[in-house]
């Protein structure tokens, strides 16, 4: 059937999607003061959380933590809609202490909907994009002019965003059953697939999976472990204070799978689409299906299952570890086989989801194409996992669209500034072979890198680009002096080694000293805490938790975070050593074949991007090197290593 084309009005930014990766985008565009259309399949994807009912989580509150400091939405919005809050990791150092929220599903989603329906400069339509419009620039790429919808009509704009999340080409699967929608039964984008192949853009087909819903009413929760969470709790926006969202929660539990249920998997294992080869997109290598555990791991007699609520005024409840794509009867037997769960009754069923999304290395590290001028790309479209990386992500996205436009310089964030850094500078670098999730032993300064410390990191970069208040900038220089005066002075207070002090250093099971100690120094002691110098310190002022919590934790690990912020001095030597974006790799004989096609394919921006690319090794980094200082000498060898000897 031909639909005839129409024109409708034109804008600044398109976004194609409105989870959370496409809210972040549409928000920082518009805020930015960008005309800005967010299309949607449906209404009801606005922030939708299709799978697990939780923000955070280790590694992930990180991204959420430094999305808030930026001027991002999501910290805020959980904030208002948690039902459950806890601090991860607590038992460890503060560099893996993360932050994870429940959320109450439908809370969240209404509420990020009313900010995205209030802001100004933003329109919402529900309608499918089936077409990303451009224009050949003449010198081998294109240029964004706008996109078509499946009903026709042409909307004109000079950037588009994709953050279809696994809305292209999503099919749904468990057992013998395949239904093509996305997820939750919402409609499936069908068309835009093509079009990004005719444009020129690579297109992978990853896999996602999720647990059954369960109704509460049919739960046991007498059997199992009750997880509570924290009193009081850490909010996720530096905007906020503890007492400012503090509300009753909700507990989760904590029950496991048995060897009952692994042999109930294991008869059932050739009727997983996962092992028929029914499913042939690529899956996530860190956040498995229960099937996947027991084949993998088959000396485990027992797998965690957490029973988490999904809002405050629904009865279902999340089976979270136990996400499947085995048939319905199996997996009602699979559930009543665990404890606690032995009358369990499916709501929803647990599926596996196929999607289509783009090779990410195709981006720069702004997240615009390298092909496409004027089109970015965020979230799970990008062949990452998980609400906060999409957010994290969307941001980005949205600013740089914004900020192109503006005639202004991309915002990029490294790898020694914040996880969102590390995760970007994966995603467009690495060449990822499954959907890729955040974790803290992906960031090699994540000393640095606290969620705690996010806003000192990055604030002053929102407060810059535009979406961070002068008021809030200003509690946050404020807070920012406090710290460094209380440093200054715990370090400069000298206390004497008098018989009042060493018998109050006694009686809290500290060593005495013997001459003059600078505060600083008896805080650095493991077993001293900040309060604990109180006694001891007259000329103390009344602080903030949050400046307390910076003043400790610099004190204490004062010497680990100085090797680390040298590290970090020597990475950035490498960052600064930019590439010719026209630079001919194949031309540098000296470099490996491997090498040479991979450099000339991904064209790093710089020595250190370059350094982690696969394939790319330390002596092929070297040959850039000495090829670099030729150049700058001005040196015409075709050889370097020729050159450099």
């Amino acid at each position: 059937m031909n639909i005839p084309e129409y024109m409708c009005e034109s804008y600044d930014v398109a976004v194609i999607g409105a989870g959370h990766a496409g809210c972040e985008a549409a928000l920082a565009c518009a805020r930015l003061g960008c005309e800005t259309i967010v299309f949607m399949v449906s209404a009801d994807t606005i922030a939708l959380m299709p799978c697990n009912p939780n923000i955070g989580g280790t590694s992930k509150g990180h991204l959420v933590r430094e999305l808030d400091a930026l001027g991002g939405e999501m910290g805020r919005n959980i904030d208002k809609t948690y039902i459950q809050s806890k601090m991860l990791n607590i038992s460890k150092g503060p560099a893996v202490h993360s932050l994870r929220a429940q959320a109450d599903k439908q809370r969240y989603t209404a509420s990020m909907r009313k900010v995205m329906e209030n802001q100004d400069h933003l329109t919402l339509k529900q309608a499918e994009v089936a077409e990303l419009l451009w224009e050949d620039c003449g010198d081998g790429t294109k240029k964004v002019t706008g996109v078509k919808i499946a009903s026709g009509g042409i909307y004109p704009c000079k950037a588009v965003i994709l953050c279809s999340g696994v809305y292209l080409n999503a099919r749904c699967i468990f057992g013998e059953v395949s239904q093509y929608t996305g997820p939750n039964g919402l409609p499936r984008a069908t068309m835009l697939t093509d079009s990004l192949v005719k444009a020129g853009l690579e297109v992978l087909r990853f896999k996602t999976g999720t647990p059954a819903r369960i109704d509460g009413r049919t739960v046991d929760y007498d059997a199992m472990t009750v997880q509570n969470g924290d009193n009081p709790v850490v909010p996720f926006s530096f905007e906020n204070r503890p007492e400012d969202i503090a509300r009753e929660q909700i507990p989760c539990y904590l029950t496991y799978t048995n060897e009952n249920t692994h042999e109930i998997i294991r008869e059932n294992i050739d009727r997983s689409p996962l092992f028929s080869g029914d499913i042939k997109g690529t899956g996530p290598r860190y956040c498995p299906s229960i099937e996947d555990k027991v084949v993998r791991f088959p000396e485990k007699d027992r797998h965690q299952v957490f029973i988490e609520p999904e809002g405050e005024y629904t009865n279902e409840v999340y089976l979270s570890g136990l996400s499947s794509s085995l048939p319905e009867e199996v997996q009602i037997r699979m559930y009543r086989s665990i404890r606690g769960l032995e009358h369990a009754k499916i709501v929803r069923n647990a599926y596996a989801i196929e999607y289509d999304c783009l090779k990410a290395t195709q981006l720069k590290p702004s997240l615009e194409s390298k092909q496409i001028h004027g089109f970015f790309s965020a979230g799970q479209s990008n062949g990452s996992s998980g609400y906060e990386e999409a957010a994290a992500q969307g941001l980005i996205a949205g600013i740089n669209a914004a900020r192109l436009l503006q005639g202004k310089k991309p915002v990029v964030l490294d790898r020694s500034q914040g996880y969102i850094g590390v995760l970007i500078d994966d995603l467009v670098t690495k060449e990822t072979r499954e959907p890729y999730r955040m974790m803290t032993s992906r960031a090699e300064y994540r000393l640095l890198l606290r969620q705690d410390n996010a806003d000192l990191r990055l604030t002053e970069i929102g407060h810059e680009v535009g979406l961070i208040s002068e008021e809030r900038y200003q509690k946050f220089l404020e807070k920012k002096e406090n710290i460094a005066s209380e440093l200054r002075r715990l370090n400069e207070t000298i206390l004497g080694a008098s018989e009042n002090v060493c018998e109050y250093l006694r009686s809290i099971n500290t060593a005495i000293i013997h001459t003059g100690t600078s505060l600083a120094e008896l805080l650095r002691r493991p077993e001293m805490t900040y309060e604990q110098l109180a006694p001891l310190d007259s000329d103390r002022k009344e602080l903030a938790s949050d400046v307390i919590e910076q003043v400790e934790i610099e004190i204490k690990y004062e010497g680990y975070i100085e090797r680390q912020r040298q590290q970090v001095e020597h990475f950035k030597k490498l960052e600064r050593k930019r590439l010719p974006e026209d630079l001919d790799y194949t031309a540098i004989p000296s470099l490996r074949l491997e090498a040479r096609q991979k450099l000339q394919q991904l064209r790093p921006m710089n020595v250190g991007q370059a350094s982690r690319i696969s394939g790319v090794s330390p002596a092929d980094i070297s040959v850039l090197l000495v090829w670099l200082a030729n150049v700058s000498r001005g040196t015409s060898a075709s050889d370097p290593e020729e050159t450099e000897n």
